[in-house]
């Protein structure tokens, strides 16, 4: 026990069973008692009594799963007087009423309860939309209440000032370059799934600490993009509430279910949403949400992502599990002198072109690759993923030019056949006659006469190598180092299944996802079976081998 109510009523709430909750909930709690039983922690009820209060100014009430945040990221002190959970992410299906819950929260620490002047907070998120979200709740909350509110505050569309703290409410949108230089209290992050890199957050954190009692505060579902700063964050939550490392001050609220097999049974949808037995017209908009989407699972993902917090890289489409494809970072050895087959895809020229180097050791699979991007597509403000950062972590070249030439690729496999020995490339039919030219100079070609060192791929080589590559993964002794970009692909391919049983693989949508650096991997595979056995024995028994370059 704690000796808040807020906090032991919710903990009780969680321990009844009388909703189902996920794992985290009573990991949750376990810390929270331990926390209170093990450090010189307290409640200072006094004020939690009084920001209780200002909900009479809300036309909604606190549901208890945010009284039990709210009390324990703004008024549980250390003995020293800091916070002692001054950094709150609270990942909830969409409906909870986060955004409501941030409105509360912000509103109640603009007011002279907080004690800290000019604390001032700012609401960031990747859309303007989306930041004015809990912001214009607090408006309508002010213009509600105008007779009473203009005594303690002062608002208009782009700002809200509490009179007597100096306190002040802004909203924030994506572009970082123009949010530098603040001092706010409080930094909130909306939607926190939406970031694909830190470039935003760090600068809205770069303010926090020269205020008193600063915090953070992050509200979400989950979404679609992968390896980004969410999916760091929900890995770190995860260490915390498994005791496996100190919670460094974060509080990791997190509601979804267990395992995806349990949207199919519609008790299992309170796992991700606390707030749901409280709006049954929400739980019939999610039932027929639910139908549509048992009839096309991929057009209707965000029903498990959002709603159920468990990501569409889970459905049985993807090409393997999100952990598996984690697993590929794993250190790559020096593979300097060993055979491999090389492997080029691309769609078109004007957009990606992707090439790498597989190799075989005993049952590892170990990949090497490079890409290359059109920085003038005009398709390329769809893309969803940090191209920059790749980029300047030399996984790929920006190249800006109408169309990425050929001459880019040949050249890169030229360099590699000087480290390793290439012996075969593996490009489909329509690809290697766009290049043949320039792979020719590489030391590449299919003429008989000379080095006939390049296999043309036809859908059915991919159909007899698709269940070696799952087999692969499944057993993760597929490893390509540190690579968001190749972690990025292999998330959005899919597998299809015609109706004989066969694989081929696609995108899971094909404006804005690239699949290049994975079906190249998938491309070389086809081939790897000529190589097998070579690199597990050592090169001398091998007199006959060519080693090119």
């Amino acid at each position: 026990m704690t000796g808040c109510k807020e906090i032991d009523d919710y903990i009780a709430l969680v321990r009844s069973g009388e909703y189902p909750v996920c794992r985290e909930q009573p990991q949750l709690c376990d810390l929270v008692e331990r926390v209170f039983r093990d450090e010189d922690v307290r409640v200072n009820t006094g004020q939690l009594e009084k920001y209780m209060d200002l909900q009479k100014y809300f036309p909604f009430q606190l549901f208890p799963w945010e009284k039990f945040i709210f009390a324990l990221h703004n008024c549980t002190y250390r003995a020293n007087g800091q916070l002692r959970f001054p950094d709150l992410m609270a990942m909830v299906g969409r409906g909870a009423g986060k955004n409501g819950y941030i409105s509360f929260e912000d509103f109640a620490l603009l007011t002279p309860v907080n004690g800290v002047p000019y604390y001032h907070i700012d609401i960031f998120a990747n859309s303007e939309d989306q930041a004015k979200t809990s912001f214009e709740d607090v408006y309508n909350v002010l213009e509600a209440n105008e007779p009473k509110m203009r005594k303690h505050f002062e608002w208009n569309k782009e700002i809200i000032r509490n009179k007597r703290t100096r306190s002040e409410l802004k909203f924030r949108t994506a572009n970082a370059k123009t949010k530098t230089g603040g001092r706010p209290g409080k930094v909130d992050f909306d939607e926190y799934h939406q970031y694909e890199n830190y470039k935003m957050i760090e600068v809205a954190e770069t303010g926090l600490g020269k205020k008193p009692r600063p915090r953070k505060t992050i509200i979400t579902t989950n979404g679609d993009v992968r390896d980004g700063p969410l999916d760091h964050l929900i890995e770190k939550a995860e260490g915390i509430l498994s005791g496996g490392m100190p919670d460094n001050g974060l509080l990791p609220f997190i509601c979804r279910l267990d395992d995806k097999k349990e949207v199919d049974d519609s008790r299992m949808w309170h796992k991700a949403n606390p707030s749901l037995r409280y709006f049954p017209e929400l739980l019939a908009v999610m039932e027929r949400e639910y139908e549509n989407y048992k009839l096309d699972k991929l057009g209707n993902s965000s029903f498990m992502s959002m709603r159920m917090n468990r990501p569409h890289g889970d459905v049985e489409d993807g090409v393997t599990s999100w952990e598996n494809i984690l697993a590929t970072n794993r250190e790559i050895p020096d593979l300097e002198g060993y055979s491999c087959i090389a492997g080029i895809d691309y769609a078109q020229t004007t957009d990606f072109i992707a090439a790498g180097l597989l190799f075989e050791l005993g049952d590892f699979w170990y990949w090497l690759s490079h890409t290359w991007v059109c920085a003038q597509n005009p398709a390329l403000s769809r893309v969803r993923f940090p191209l920059t950062d790749a980029a300047e972590k030399g996984l790929l070249t920006m190249v800006d030019l109408p169309q990425v030439p050929a001459e880019l690729p040949a050249a890169w496999l030229a360099e590699q056949r000087a480290k390793y020995n290439v012996t075969w490339l593996a490009i489909d039919n329509y690809r290697k006659m766009l290049m043949a030219k320039e792979l020719r100079e590489a030391g590449f070609d299919d003429d008989k006469r000379y080095l006939a060192n390049i296999r043309t791929i036809r859908p059915s080589d991919i159909m007899l190598v698709a269940p070696l590559v799952t087999s692969r993964f499944a057993d993760q002794k597929i490893i390509w180092g540190d690579n968001p970009l190749m972690r990025w692909y292999t998330n959005n391919a899919k597998q299809i299944m015609d109706a004989k049983g066969n694989v081929t693989y696609g995108k899971i949508e094909p404006k804005s996802r690239k699949t290049d650096g994975f079906m190249a991997m998938v491309a070389a595979a086809t081939q790897i079976g000529r190589i097998q056995g070579w690199n597990d024995r050592s090169f001398d028994n091998f007199p006959d081998v060519v080693v090119y370059g």
